[in-house]
């Protein structure tokens, strides 16, 4: 016979529970889409355990404002509770002072989610949408989708209310094992329903245990900013069995409904590049054959002493432009991008950065950028020795510190708002996972391909007007794709989002900044580098006198 076996590539190994063993719920941190701003978890009187143990975290989840921190939630494996207070007495329920409760409703009314994990498995919030709404209730189709974290509360007509019980719903898949071994399970869901009840509707007993109301008899908890607050912080644990696997588990959360919207976008990317392919191919390549046979006709002396066009220019194509060591800094900057994010994507697409390896993609980026300055420091200077320069010293320093150091300003400044709001960090997109890497490597192709096509397109027609200043003004408009960015990125930020207040806008800028550049950095530098080995390959084939 002929066994084999499977493994899971993104690098978490299973862990397997046996009947009744602790399953561990770890907090995250607290987001909101509204402020852009985390905060951790004990940021706000929740129930702490009697020792808390902060997570060892990595480079990516510090960037990302994870922090992960042990709670005192008490659940065991495949094990049921009905309802358990969290901390308190039956007699003694949780008091919120007045500055406590001013920050609850605060966080409240700014939309925040708390986010907590079981086995590495970020907790969700099942909502069910219905559509057909004019159908019977027999033909309604149900659509389930899952939020990421739950609502820290909700407001109702000008009251603020709080998530004060939690039932958790954990699935498990129940491993295969021979008769005379014990089962093992593995925790392949992680849900949550949050409810609001009020102090006089839960009741506990001297063991921690509490009875919820039945049905919709109960009031939520309210929360009033301007005096004292008594709760309950209770919980309830629901276990069912699940047919998925281990290795499927991360499908609820990266589930997504547009995928065919990505096929369609790359296949009218394709098109895209093909029509610029022809267009290349017809115009370029036919009107260069001509204008090379031209030029390299020894016999028709009239031709040659009234020639014109680009070759006209050939003693001045290559004459050195204004600030040539920043301009090749900035390219040895954009090498760097480029090689980082090539490995990055390429890496992602073989599933070796799987979201379950938290903060690995954050990580993986920033040490190869670093490791690729070699290739990026190699370029520039190469690129400077062509451009004449000498003094490769302050070359070399100013490639290894011009984008670095803007990135490092703009992170500094936009830190120091955010320690001034005792925030754990800026996690721009929110918990939000993105898996489909083969078609950003797909996407990330066809923008090279047309970088390349719509740059050597635009330095042959400025070379034929007999312009020969193409170093500067080849690159900016090779990187002009990032004004598009930005465009968007303020038409988004109009239309889309709810930010409102000022730093919370200064942080969303701030970032987008930092991305406008590097794409900009990114797309000139191929455009760039395209030009280049067109002009020296045109250049090349013609005899010059």
């Amino acid at each position: 016979t002929c066994e084999s076996s499977a493994f899971y590539v993104p690098g978490v190994a299973p862990i397997n529970f046996h009947q009744n063993d602790p399953v561990e719920i770890k907090a995250v941190k607290l987001t909101s889409s509204r402020t852009q701003l985390p905060y951790e978890y004990y940021s706000l009187p929740f129930c702490q355990p009697s020792k808390i143990t902060y997570k060892a975290e990595n480079l990516g989840e510090v960037l990302r404002g994870d922090r992960i921190v042990n709670t005192p939630f008490q659940v065991l494996m495949n094990s049921e509770k009905k309802c358990e207070v969290l901390c308190g007495q039956s007699n003694k329920p949780v008091t919120l002072t007045v500055e406590q409760s001013r920050l609850v409703a605060e966080r409240i009314t700014e939309d925040y989610y708390v986010h907590l994990i079981a086995d590495n498995l970020p907790v969700a919030t099942r909502l069910e949408l219905y559509s057909n709404r004019d159908s019977d209730d027999k033909k309604k189709e149900k659509d389930v989708q899952f939020e990421h974290g739950y609502r820290l509360g909700f407001t109702d007509v000008n009251k603020i209310y709080l998530h004060n019980h939690l039932s958790f719903i954990l699935y498990y898949h129940r491993e295969d094992m021979e008769e005379d071994q014990e089962h093992t399970y593995r925790v392949v869901r992680f849900e949550v329903i949050p409810q609001s009840i009020r102090l006089e509707d839960l009741k506990a007993d001297e063991k921690s245990s509490c009875t919820l109301p039945e049905g919709t008899n109960s009031s939520p908890q309210e929360i009033d900013p301007t005096k004292e607050n008594q709760l309950y912080f209770t919980y309830s644990v629901h276990w069912e069995e699940s047919d998925i696997k281990w290795a499927s588990r991360w499908d609820t959360y990266l589930t997504m409904s547009d995928v065919q919207i990505h096929w369609f976008s790359i296949i009218n990317s394709v098109v895209v590049v093909f029509f610029l392919s022809g267009i290349l191919s017809m115009i370029i390549i036919r009107t260069l054959r001509k204008d090379i046979a031209n030029y390299n006709k020894e016999d028709d002396i009239e031709d040659t002493m009234e020639e014109s066009g680009w070759k006209l220019v050939h003693g001045d194509v290559f004459r050195p432009p204004q600030y040539p060591m920043i301009l090749s800094s900035l390219l040895g900057s954009g090498i760097q991008l480029f090689c980082m994010i090539l490995i990055v994507i390429f890496v992602a697409m073989l599933g070796m950065l799987s979201p379950s390896s938290r903060g690995a993609l954050m990580t993986t980026a920033c040490f190869l950028f670093m490791f690729m300055g070699v290739f990026g420091g190699f370029s520039a200077g190469r690129l400077y020795r062509t451009l004449k320069g000498h003094r490769w010293k302050k070359g070399a320093f100013c490639t290894a510190t011009l984008y670095p150091g803007v990135v490092f300003g703009i992170c500094f400044v936009l830190n120091c708002f955010i320690w001034g709001k005792h925030s754990s960090g800026a996690a721009i997109w929110e918990n939000q996972f993105y898996y489909l890497f083969g078609f950003l490597f797909l996407v990330f192709i066809i923008l090279v391909v047309s970088c390349s096509q719509i740059s050597i397109v635009m330095v042959y027609f400025q070379l034929c007007a007999e312009d020969y200043r193409w170093w500067w003004r080849n690159f900016l408009v090779s990187g002009g794709s990032a004004f598009y960015v930005l465009v968007y990125a303020i038409f988004y930020f109009v239309n889309k989002l709810d930010i409102v207040e000022f730093i919370p806008s200064l942080l969303y800028f701030g970032y987008t900044a930092l991305m406008v550049l590097s794409f900009w950095l990114l797309t000139g530098t191929i455009g760039f580098y395209a030009a280049y080995m067109f002009v020296r390959k045109i250049y090349a084939a013609v005899k010059i006198d």
